[in-house]
């Protein structure tokens, strides 16, 4: 990644308590006959590992997937936005979890319509009420649901780390962009190995 600019990119380190939300790892990511298909499952693999290290720790999991309702009604100006997103169009194969990554029975499935995991859905409340500090976010994609959601985490009051091993993006242009960005202005940006580490360091108190 390039050198941020002086005066941006400040360090925020691991709060007291984190957690983790997993973003949309769903197939329509993940098949090639999807309009929303991914050029690699490298980002899949590594959110596998970063949730089980999770598990292992007890940090909270919350998965979200997108589930439009019928004509995509509540998709409005997105769905004009991006036509692909019609794929996720009620509760279908192309919405599942992959298995790699499908949630626990007693883990939270946040069901979304928009890029923000937070927009809409109860995940702010959600993480006071565990006395979260710290949101780990890993999934898809980068430059949509990734970023909106590190820049909600900020904007609600929480330390957001991105996991950049397991993210992934339709190129690696806006990938790495998004990443750049979210490191000078909203986020840290940190490997999947920082992240095992900080819940490792978590999990042993």
């Amino acid at each position: 990644m390039e050198k941020i600019d002086e005066g941006f990119g400040g360090g925020l380190g691991f709060g007291n308590k984190p957690a983790l939300v997993s973003i949309d790892l769903m197939l329509a990511y993940f098949d090639p006959s999807s309009p929303m298909y991914l050029p690699s499952r490298d980002c899949l693999e590594s959110s596998a590992r970063v949730i089980a290290a999770a598990r292992k720790n007890n940090v909270p999991v919350i998965h979200t997937r997108v589930i439009f309702g019928p004509d995509a009604v509540d998709g409005a100006v997105f769905i004009r936005k991006i036509p692909a997103l019609k794929t996720l169009i009620g509760d279908n194969p192309m919405n599942r979890f992959m298995p790699e990554v499908a949630p626990l029975d007693n883990e939270l499935v946040i069901v979304k319509q928009y890029a923000s995991a937070f927009f809409g859905t109860s995940l702010s409340s959600t993480l006071r009420g565990l006395g979260v500090d710290t949101l780990a976010i890993i999934g898809v994609s980068t430059s949509g649901c990734i970023r909106a959601t590190g820049l909600d985490a900020l904007q609600n009051g929480f330390i957001p780390m991105v996991v950049r091993d397991a993210c992934g993006d339709r190129a690696p242009g806006p990938h790495e962009s998004n990443l750049y960005d979210l490191q000078a202005k909203y986020a840290e940006v940190i490997s999947e190995s920082q992240v095992i580490a900080g819940f490792d360091a978590y999990g042993s108190r």
